[in-house]
Formats: structure tokens, C-alpha cells, sequence
């Protein structure tokens, strides 16, 4: 008995010194820090992961959010305030639009307010759990950097929300002509819920209810929170627009931001998703290709009907009866006090 223990213990040990030796040989790689980790040492000071994010990373944090109707030049944005040195805003994450809509729906129903409320589960509650649920997505998916940026369309659909949650938190607004952004939609067949890809009317009357939507939070914000920027003027002035952009969001000039093509792919730079419809354009430099091929696809009666089936796009400063109209004049956007005045214009017999 004692033999067989004996010789049972130098097995162990024989085993033990072999594997040691084997991982010596082939070198023992520490495991990689998470994103959040490197973020919090880049801009805390801090590595101790045993305290909680929302310690290091409070409700305060500078956070950009970039959004607008998809096709509105969403993507084209974030890849260029990508390739600027102190920012990284990264693919779309896709649950955080989700997540946002699921608590605009507790909000609404009194039936579920009731319950949450009979659980102990206040609103305080809620928007903490939702405030670090997005922080935690927004740090975790990328690489660290200095400010940080998320792109998912529809979360400014929760504009007012984010802005109460993240109140040092900026919002960008992508605004492009509702014909092209419909065109673009229906060609390459990007599918949103509720919108009929058969149907020019239907998907720009949706188009137009949309918008409106994350627009007026966007002006009720105000013009400190939240910037407009208009896809035209994007690609036909883009240092100009780029240069109002920078100091809106209070960084530093950075030339990259004009040249984003060059950065794809590189450390530091440019990650694409290989799933997003808009990746194989945004691969290219800014260029206006895509400003007027609508023109000739949308049917004659849609055109006729257009001021009343997307009276946003008169509130936007588009002329819904030019086809194309001049982009390189942009009309002013029409704040809502004299929303209803610009719709009677355009009510007004329009010559042909």
C-alpha cells in the first residue's frame, strides 16, 4: 500500500514538473484586458476592475450619439469622427436602440407602471440600470479612447431620455433629403419594421413621421446639446461642416476626419462591420454621388402628393416639388413657430 501511494505521488509530481516545463517553453500569456479596463487606466488613472463602472464612469460623461432615419449619412458620420485621433464611436451595437424603446414602453403603459412601481422598482431605478447597461456597451465594444460615441440610428428616437440620463452627453443629428434616403432605402432593400419597400408613399409618410420625431427633441434640447447637420452639406462643404461639427462637440481640429478612407482597417483608426448595408460606401472617400439619384424612380403621383405625404421634408428646408432641388442653396430649417406658415406655402399652387 504505502509502495502504491508512493509511486501515485511521484506520478503527480513527474506531471506537474512536466507541464510547468512544457508552458515555459511555449511562453504563459496573461490574459488581454478587457476594453473597459484599458479605458478606465487611459482615462481614469484607474485599473482596479473591483470597483463598478458606473463609479469610474458617471452619468456625466461627455458621451456623443450619433443618429437620424438609416440612409441619412448615419455611417459616413461615425467613420469620420472615428478617424479623428480622440474619438471612437465603432459599429453599430444594435440592443441599444432595443433597450431604449423597451423603456420608453414602461413608461407608457400604466399597467406596467403600476407593477414596477408595487415592486419597489422606481424610475430611479430603471435609469440607472439603463444608464449603466449603455455604458457598459458603449465602453465595452471598442477600443479605448478619450470620447466616446455611439451610432445606432434609431436611439435618438430617445433623444429627451438620453439627454436627461447623460445630461454632459451631445447628440448629432443626421438629416438628409426624405426622397433619397426612401430611394436608398427601397433600392438596396433595407427592411424597418412597419415600412412597406413596395410603397414609395408609405415609407416616406413613415419617413416624415420619424424624423419629426427625433427633430423636435433635437430643438428642444437646444442648439448646445444638439446639432443638425445636413447630409448635403455634409458632402458638398465637408471641411466646413466638419470644422462646426468639431468645435460643437469642443475638440480639436483634426484633419483625418477628412480623409477616414485612409484609416480603415488600421490600428487607432477606422473598424467597419462587415453586416451594415452602408460599409461598402463608406469605404470611399466623401463624394457626392449619391445626392440626386432618386430623381426619375419615385412614381408621378407620389411627386404630386409629396408636400402632404412628407411635410418634413418643407420643415427640413427641402422644396418638395424640386426634382432634385438645389442643394448648394440650403433653405433655412423652419423652427416649430413657424412651421405651420411654411406649410401653407406649400400648400399654395406651385408652378410647374
Amino acid at each position: 500500500m504505502r509502495n502504491t501511494r508512493s509511486s501515485f505521488l511521484l506520478g503527480c509530481v513527474l506531471l506537474c514538473s512536466a507541464s510547468l516545463v512544457y508552458l515555459g517553453m511555449n511562453g504563459i500569456e496573461c490574459p488581454r484586458k478587457s476594453h473597459r479596463y484599458r479605458w478606465m487606466e487611459l482615462n481614469l488613472g484607474s485599473a482596479n476592475q473591483s470597483l463598478s463602472l458606473t463609479e469610474h464612469f458617471p452619468e456625466d460623461t461627455p458621451l456623443i450619439f450619433i443618429g437620424g432615419f438609416p440612409r441619412s449619412g448615419t455611417t459616413l458620420m461615425r467613420v469620420m469622427l472615428d478617424a479623428h485621433n480622440h474619438v471612437r464611436c465603432g459599429e453599430e451595437t444594435r440592443v441599444i436602440p432595443r433597450l431604449l424603446a423597451m423603456r420608453a414602453t414602461w413608461s407608457r403603459s400604466v399597467k406596467e407602471r403600476i407593477r414596477l412601481d408595487e415592486a419597489g422598482v422606481t424610475d430611479q431605478v430603471l435609469d440607472s440600470a439603463v444608464r449603466a447597461f449603455l455604458l457598459e456597451v458603449i465602453v465595452g465594444h471598442g477600443e479605448p479612447a478619450p470620447r466616446l460615441c455611439n451610432k445606432d440610428p434609431f436611439a435618438l428616437k430617445s433623444l429627451s431620455y438620453l439627454s436627461r440620463i447623460f445630461p454632459k452627453a451631445k447628440f448629432v443629428l443626421m438629416l438628409r433629403d426624405g426622397r433619397a434616403t426612401v430611394h436608398s432605402m427601397i433600392s438596396r432593400k433595407v427592411t424597418i419594421s412597419g415600412f412597406d419597400l413596395s410603397s414609395y408613399r408609405d415609407c416616406l409618410t413613415k419617413w416624415s413621421s420619424a424624423v419629426e420625431t427625433m427633430f423636435s427633441q433635437c430643438q428642444a434640447a437646444g442648439e448646445t446639446r444638439c446639432l443638425p447637420v445636413r447630409y448635403e452639406q455634409l458632402v458638398l462643404n465637408t471641411e466646413e461642416e466638419m470644422r462646426k461639427l468639431l468645435h460643437f462637440l469642443e475638440l480639436q481640429w483634426d484633419p483625418s476626419v477628412l480623409h477616414h478612407e485612409e484609416l480603415i482597417g488600421k490600428a487607432g483608426g477606422v473598424s467597419l462591420s462587415k453586416v451594415e448595408r452602408s460599409t461598402d460606401q463608406v469605404m470611399k472617400p466623401v463624394n457626392t454621388d449619391a445626392l440626386s439619384n432618386w430623381v426619375g424612380h419615385i412614381p408621378s403621383d407620389v411627386l404630386s402628393d409629396m408636400a402632404e405625404i412628407a411635410p418634413m421634408l418643407a420643415r427640413l428646408g427641402y422644396d418638395p416639388h424640386a426634382n432634385p432641388p438645389d442643394y448648394t442653396r440650403p433653405e433655412p430649417v423652419a423652427s416649430p413657430s413657424n412651421f405651420s406658415e411654411s406649410l401653407k406655402a406649400t400648400d399654395a399652387p406651385h408652378p410647374s
